[in-house]
């Protein structure tokens, strides 16, 4: 069975896409799909962005503390640069709804600690230059 896959359109033109790993974290997948075929993502902003670990995005808020909550669903995907998580506060068990993050190099730490669900499979560079500010344009799913 193929895999779905994320497109994100940044409203600077560059573009990535990740591979959504349904298999490992079927609700936060599901959730996020919502949120991306509904629109919700469109216009956000990445708010954290961190050289060489993440850039993160997806808070409606745009300032790292809006966002609802959920489960958090831990799996033995590693954090390798371009692996697609979850942000989350001091509670393992309780992960955000709607930020999420880019590894932009390997974070062995988060393995194991936070909710893992896709990899970059195209445009690892665009990724690479995202900066605090830019935003995203949309997200299709295929």
């Amino acid at each position: 069975m193929e895999k779905s896959k994320a497109t994100v359109k940044l409203q600077n033109g560059g573009s990535f896409t990740f591979e959504l790993r349904a298999d490992k974290a079927p609700n936060t997948v599901a959730n996020f799909t919502k949120k991306a075929k509904d629109g919700f993502y469109d216009g956000l902003t990445f708010h954290r962005v961190v050289a060489n670990f993440v850039a993160q995005g997806g808070d409606p808020l745009g300032t790292g503390t809006g966002g609802g909550k959920q489960p958090t669903e831990l799996s033995d995907l590693a954090f390798s640069k371009g692996a697609i998580g979850v942000a989350r506060g001091g509670d393992i068990k309780v992960s955000n709804d709607a930020q999420w993050f880019i590894c932009t190099g390997d974070a062995p730490h988060l393995t194991g600690a936070y909710t893992n669900f896709g990899q970059i499979t195209e445009g690892q560079d665009v990724v690479d230059r995202i900066k605090v500010g830019d935003k995203i344009a949309s997200i299709t799913i295929a």
